[in-house]
Formats: C-alpha cells, structure tokens, sequence
C-alpha cells in the first residue's frame, strides 16, 4: 500500500512537471530514408556506454495472406535460424558474449527484432541485421525445427490458457467480416503443417525487403556516424516489390452479434466478454477511450474492478483492454464470474458501468488516475535504449512518423471528462459490439 501511494504520488508530481516542461520528456529524434526504402532513425542518449536496435518489418498477424495464418510469428522464429555467412548461434554469441541480449516478437501490424549492447559491438550487429535481411538459411530442418516450436507455443500460451482462445481467435472470428482481422493470428496448424521450404523463402522474400522496414537506434551514438555505418552495411541491399496491404476496413456494424462458446477444463468459471470497435491508432478517439480503459480496469480501484468483484462480488476478475493498432480492433470489457453467478449477470453489470461513463462525465480523480498511468507507462516504457527504440520504431511503422513519440502524451494529457463522456457515447453502442458467453463444461450439458 505504501509503494503505490507514492508511485501515485510521484507521478501527480510528474504530471504537473510534464505539463509545465514537457520538451524535458522528448528524446531528440533524427530520421532518414536510404535510396533502397530502408527508413532509419536515430535519438541519442549518452548516459551510458550502450545501445539499443529495432528493426521492425510491416508484416504482422493480420497482415498475413490467406492460406498462410501463423507465417508472421512462424518467420520470427526463422530469422533466428542463421545465413549462408553467419549459421545458427553466432547471432546470439555475438551479442552475448558482451553482456547484450535479443529478442523477437510478433503484433498485428509489424514484426521487430530488438538487440541491446555495448557500443563496441555496433559494427558487427548492423552486419548482422544486414546478413539476415540479403538472405537466411532456408532448409527443410530449420523449417521443422521452428514449425514444432511454433505450434508448441500456440498450445501452451493460447490453446491450454484460460480463456486464452477468445482473445486470439473466437471474439476477432465473430466481430470481423474480413480476412486481415477475423482470422487465426496465431496460425491454424493446417496452414503450418502445409507449410513447404519454399513457401517460406517466398514470404521472406515478399516481405522482408528494406523498403518493407524501419531501422532505428539510440544510445550512445551520433547520427551522422549511424548514417554512415547504415550505409555501410545496408545500402547494397537492393529493394524489393512488396504485396499490396490487404484492406483493413469493415462495414459499419448494424446490429449486436453474439455468440456462446465452452473451452472445456479452461473456463472452469463462467465469463462475459463485450467488444466495441475502436478507431485506428493516434486518430483523436482514441486517446480518450485508452484513458476510459484505466478508468475501467486499471488497477482494484478501477469502475469494474471495484463494483463487480469489491462490492457485488459477481466477479472474480475484469479487464477493459484498449490497444493501439491499425484500424480496425476491440476495446474490450471481460468478467470472469464468481461461483454460482451468471455471464447473464456480469453482462447487466457491466453495460450500467459503460452507461453511466456515457451519461455522467468521470469524477476528476479518476480522470487524473487515468493520465497518471498513462505517464508511468510512458517512463517505465522507456526506460532503456531498447525500449526506446522499440517505441520510435513502432510510431514509424503504424504511424509513419518517429516524433510521435514525443507529441502522444500530450494528446493524453490534453483529454477532458467531456471527450471520454463523447467517444462512450459514440463507441460503446449495442449494435455495435459483440458479446461472448463463455460456459462452464457443466452449464453446456
């Protein structure tokens, strides 16, 4: 209790230092584009002798063409397996062996690969970013070996969690009419398993080009010289054509869809699920509705969290989940039910929450809760060069543009109770949503 009464404390006081100095907060940012398409951005940061990479490729879950679901987190994996020059493990030597550490990961609209290390060891991390993007090791075994590790993470982070399914696959498959963002992000087995060598080389080559990419790096560096050693290693690399995006818009939805699912020994409790379309990333919507989220769900305090488990006790755990994507995704209110309660009963109790936050503007410490967390976010998000560059990457990739890294907490900052009142109004509609029940093996019989 005492910690987070001072965090909270601590960042009230920041709050009012951020509003009155918030050009303190932005790192300086520089970017450029080589004549092969590879953007490059650079922020530096002397305060200690190391540096932070990520080199984000558009190619994410939703952007994966049909008959190839999973290829997006099956190629992460594959980047790892080694080149003609540089064979399986040297990456990861390299970077090690100075007390570095990397890493990859899959989202929605992008895959990035971070590195952190000690300055020293630049040079030879750009010649391997560049090795792995001129080509890989592809063979039958490093495609078998990767596809069972695939899969197994499928069973044991999505398929063997509780309630895992709903968010992964049940609630995108019901809420959305299109391809790009109602199929399986995490990969149908049958699409995996159908998966030849050279399906695989022509998604590397269709997608990781370096025009298809956004390098940026801080740390204890200067532009110029990173310019310079980019070029060095990545200018040769010549650029490839790349599938036209597929088509993220859907049709305005008219009316409530429902539907009712049972994940047998992984619901052991009853749950409801509601989904409101949200509106695409750094569009003004959706600052407000990232705040309503913490005013939902963020912490015991929080709307849901305080009324169905505190007070009514209906509920053993709730969440309101609003991400940034590209358009099209859900914001989310989910209550798991305590014994004996219905979803019937946690959906009541959750839609004469989400009414009051569209007739009632939300009390003044709520709202400053709310930017209190999205300022410690922002901190504890950047804390070291890897987050930073994995964040100035992200805002080039899904934003086009690397600053807005610098100008998104204002718009936070700037949200009135009125603009959450409005956007509730406008986004947390019934013909809008979808609605997931999820049973109890025993409920279903």
């Amino acid at each position: 209790m005492k910690r987070s009464f001072c965090l909270f404390a601590f960042c009230a006081g920041l709050l009012l230092a951020i509003s009155a100095n918030a050009q303190e907060w932005k790192p300086p940012t520089s970017m450029k584009k080589l004549p092969n398409g590879l953007t490059v951005v650079v922020s530096e940061d002397h305060s200690a002798p190391t540096f932070g990479i990520c080199i984000s490729y558009g190619i994410g879950f939703r952007l994966e063409p049909e008959g190839r679901t999973g290829f997006a987190h099956l190629f992460e994996h594959m980047m790892f397996e080694g080149t003609p020059n540089s064979p399986k493990g040297i990456f990861d030597r390299v970077i090690e062996s100075g007390g570095g550490a990397t890493n990859g990961d899959t989202r929605y609209d992008y895959t990035e690969y971070i590195e952190t290390a000690p300055v020293s060891a630049l040079d030879p991390l750009l010649w391997l970013e560049a090795d792995r993007l001129k080509t890989l090791d592809f063979s039958t075994k490093n495609l078998e070996n990767q596809r069972s590790v695939v899969e197994e993470e499928v069973r044991v982070n999505v398929m063997n969690q509780p309630y895992g399914l709903f968010f992964a696959i049940d609630l995108p498959g019901k809420a959305f009419d299109t391809y790009p963002n109602s199929h399986n992000f995490y990969g149908d087995f049958k699409d995996l398993d159908a998966a030849k060598i050279e399906d695989v080389q022509k998604f590397y080559e269709q997608y990781y080009a370096p025009n298809n990419a956004v390098l940026a790096i801080v740390g204890d560096v200067k532009p110029s010289e990173v310019y310079e050693k980019v070029e060095k290693y990545f200018a040769g690399i010549p650029s490839r054509p790349t599938p036209p995006r597929p088509a993220l818009e859907e049709k305005p939805q008219t009316a409530e869809r429902r539907l009712t699912k049972s994940y047998g020994a992984n619901s052991p409790l009853p749950a409801v699920v509601e989904g409101y379309k949200m509106p695409a990333a750094y569009t003004p919507d959706s600052y407000p509705l990232i705040l309503a989220s913490n005013i939902l769900s963020g912490g015991e305090s929080s709307r849901l969290y305080r009324k169905l488990v505190y007070e009514e006790r209906i509920a053993v755990q709730t969440a309101g989940i609003g991400s940034f994507t590209e358009h099209p995704n859900l914001f989310l209110a989910f209550a798991v039910m305590n014994q004996g309660k219905t979803p019937a009963e946690g959906e009541k109790a959750v839609d004469a929450i989400l009414k009051q936050m569209k007739t009632e503007p939300v009390e003044a410490k709520e709202i400053e809760k709310a930017k209190n967390q999205q300022i410690a976010g922002f901190i504890l998000g950047r804390q070291t060069v890897q987050d930073l560059a994995g964040a100035l990457a992200h805002d080039a990739v899904i934003g086009g543009d690397p600053e807005l890294l610098n100008t998104d907490l204002d718009r936070y900052l700037r949200v009135t109770p009125q603009d959450i009142e409005r956007v509730a109004r406008e986004y947390f509609t019934t013909a809008g949503r979808t609605v997931l029940i999820v049973e109890t093996p025993k409920a279903r019989n």
